[in-house]
């Protein structure tokens, strides 16, 4: 966890060139026993370093051979809100000739107090030379006198493939925009804090010109100076679907190719979560790949004190498809209690019922310095026809100063 954010480069969520949980687990969720690594991470002066290396075992069953994973990275920070990175991220087969390397540069430019530009560049490399392996985006922000401006481009080729990294959907070209404005009413007397009325927009293309997703939101947020707010948008949106797929997870709810565009309304509320006791409450409705779609959540905060917090949500959805209905429902549970400011257990509970999954989380922590220290780690999972990646886990991790 400490610097965690110093290996994270492209578009967080999207197209994350390192992403950490692929190692130890395989393509289908199995679990990769790990030989052992190490890392180092700090700072120079205005240079941020970082280096990992990480060796799993293989497993026959399962067709995965040993492995080496190695992340390298290097930023350097300029004046003026400025910065220039570069990192090599690599994935070797130890029993064979099997490799998949990403390099990329990524940078930010500050430009005054008012703008900036980021973006980054990268292409993977394997032993099948694939052509389009590319991704880069490119985005720029302008903050001015209550408004906030953004403009980007992402683009994903198709042969792009960062094993060791997490993409939302490949092979894509994807234009995204954001107007937002901040109005404060002058009056002392208005309840009021803020009204934010803004416009945002973003849209995947696939290589042949389809357009897959297209998502225009129109908003406007109440903030009151109690803290509550209260969010009322419409949703303009498409879905292009090439091939059919089973959208109910195996209830045979059979979305068939095609361009479906629809209208949703959505109404999100929640009381100010600063305080003991907080609601939050969200309904979209609208139309769905030629149907409709009801999505209600609720999720209510319990805070007692500094030492207990818990969450209670709850989500329904429903569609009511021309090809078929279907509900799917999560039910999760989380818990925090810190005995001191060091040591703390968490607990998490979720019920999935398209999956007809239950999974338990419950993490003991005693930490240190810099989140380490002692860490004890139960996972429960478990399907309708029997349990499935269970573990518990034991962890101590200590820091030593090698350059004072």
């Amino acid at each position: 966890m400490e610097n965690a954010g110093l290996f994270s480069v492209g578009s967080p969520g999207e197209v994350d060139l390192f992403f950490s949980r692929r190692i130890g687990i395989g393509d289908n969720g199995n679990i990769v026993p790990i030989v052992g690594g190490a890392r180092l991470s700090g700072k120079l002066n205005r240079t941020n370093v970082g280096l990992l290396s990480m060796w799993t075992e293989d497993v026959q069953d399962n067709g995965i051979e040993e492995n080496n994973f190695t992340v390298a990275r290097v930023n350097h920070e300029f004046k003026g809100r400025t910065a220039l990175g570069a990192v090599f991220i690599n994935k070797e087969g130890l029993q064979s000739d099997n490799f998949n390397r990403t390099l990329a540069l990524d940078g930010k430019l500050g430009l005054g107090r008012k703008a900036r530009m980021s973006g980054f560049f990268s292409k993977t490399f394997d032993q099948n030379d694939t052509l389009n392996a590319h991704s880069f985006k490119f985005q720029t922000d302008y903050n001015w006198n209550n408004w906030e401006l953004r403009a980007g481009y992402t683009e994903v080729g198709q042969g792009f493939n960062p094993e060791v990294g997490f993409l939302l959907r490949s092979a894509f070209r994807k234009p995204e925009g954001l107007v937002l404005y901040h109005l404060r009413p002058k009056n002392p007397d208005s309840k009021i804090l803020e009204y934010r009325p803004h416009i945002s927009y973003r849209g995947y293309w696939n290589f042949d010109g389809f357009l897959e997703t297209s998502f225009l939101h129109i908003d406007n947020h109440f903030e009151w100076k109690s803290g509550n707010e209260l969010h009322t948008g419409i949703n303009f949106t498409r879905e292009g679907v090439v091939d059919a797929f089973d959208i109910s997870r195996g209830q045979n709810v059979i979305i068939q190719p095609g361009g479906y565009n629809h209208v949703e309304s959505q109404i999100i509320f929640f009381t100010n979560r600063s305080k003991p006791l907080s609601v939050n409450l969200r309904s979209v409705i609208g139309g769905s790949f030629g149907g409709t779609r009801y999505q209600e959540s609720i999720t209510g905060s319990l805070r007692i004190g500094d030492k207990f917090n818990s969450d209670l949500s709850l989500q329904y959805n429903n569609f009511q498809l021309p090809v078929g209905n279907f509900t799917a429902n999560i039910v999760s549970s989380r818990l925090s209690y810190a005995f001191k400011p060091n040591i703390y257990l968490q607990g998490l509970i979720q019920h999935n019922t398209s999956d007809k999954l239950w999974a338990a989380n419950i993490r003991f922590g005693w930490l240190q310095q810099a989140n380490t220290g002692l860490f004890v780690v139960w996972n429960y999972n478990v399907l309708d026809n029997g349990p499935l990646n269970n573990s518990f886990i034991i962890k101590y991790t200590r820091m030593f100063d090698l350059v004072r």
